[in-house]
């Protein structure tokens, strides 16, 4: 888990910078996680009670640039795009490009461009925890779809990574990630944002590693902590020695160590649009009420 400088105040949720260098370095990746994978397809399976056949899908998720395996394989005849989303004015740039003013590579499509897409699904995977305004993005997603639109997501909720959490609070370490949102509290911004009937589900998993190398490595596969109150500047060569060694104290009997991760699933309609609202009191002014009066 090593970290750069935060870029945001302390107030943020996320380090939006920070953030937009992981989607690109996941979106380039040659291969998804495997953990990624195996909650695609989960997810995949929750489409089976879903009998609409969507004619244009929308993959927003940031796992590299091309449609999930999952959903292809759902939705054989269906149009399927892909929604990157990244800054090119914050993504690292290599010497070559400093040096001649290139911007880096962006095989992503902009956001901006999906408003009114008219799409049957918007499928997301593992992406609303690494948003700053997870509700600003489900607007953007109902904004994307059809008035008989549907939407599928995943992401991470407030039970995953408990135990790396308290041993960076023993230790003194500063966050050990970004914070995660409550199930509960995403189906209350689905409703907010215009999605109607939300239908909330979570599991945890607990994933075991015969060595913290491993252990490691699964974390850099699924991310990097993009907490703005994470410990600034890189971390030493002795700091990540003692992380080591703290990960195997809390080995289980026959040495492995454990990460756990729970896993929000979310679905939801578009609701239809809205009409002008009614207030629930009329008020009328003094002098309106004075001359009523009088003329009674």
């Amino acid at each position: 888990m090593l970290t750069s400088s935060p870029q945001v105040g302390a107030s943020a949720r996320v380090d939006v910078p920070a953030a937009a260098r992981l989607k690109q370095r996941l979106t380039l990746a040659t291969q998804a996680s495997w953990l990624h994978e195996e909650l695609a397809s989960r997810m995949a399976e929750r489409l089976s009670f879903i009998k609409r056949q969507p004619e244009l899908v929308l993959d927003w998720s940031p796992d590299l640039a091309r449609p999930a395996s999952p959903l292809v394989r759902a939705y054989p005849r269906a149009e399927i795009r892909c929604i990157r989303e990244a800054d090119a004015a914050l993504l690292p740039r290599s010497w070559w490009q400093r040096l001649s003013g290139a911007t880096p590579r962006q095989p992503w499509q902009a956001p901006s461009a999906t408003p009114g897409a008219g799409a049957t699904l918007l499928w997301s995977h593992m992406q609303l925890h690494l948003e700053a305004d997870p509700l600003a993005v489900m607007r953007q997603w109902r904004e994307a779809l059809s008035a008989e639109g549907f939407l599928m997501f995943t992401t991470l909720g407030p039970g995953s990574l408990a135990g790396l959490r308290k041993l960076y609070e023993a230790a003194g370490w500063g966050e050990a990630h970004a914070p995660f949102t409550d199930m509960h509290d995403l189906g209350d911004m689905l409703v907010e944002s215009g999605f109607a009937d939300p239908v909330m589900d979570q599991e945890t998993l607990t994933l075991h590693y015969t060595s913290p190398e491993m252990l490691l490595r699964e974390l850099r596969e699924m991310g990097c902590n993009l907490s703005p109150q994470r410990h600034a500047g890189l971390r030493s060569r002795s700091w990540l020695a003692q992380l080591k060694q703290a990960l195997v104290q809390q080995a289980d009997a026959q040495g492995r160590l454990a990460l756990q991760w729970e896993v929000v699933y979310g679905h939801a309609f578009k609701a239809p649009d809205r009409g002008p609202t009614l207030s629930a009191d009329t008020r009328i002014p003094l002098d309106d009420m004075k001359l009523m009066l009088r003329k009674r």
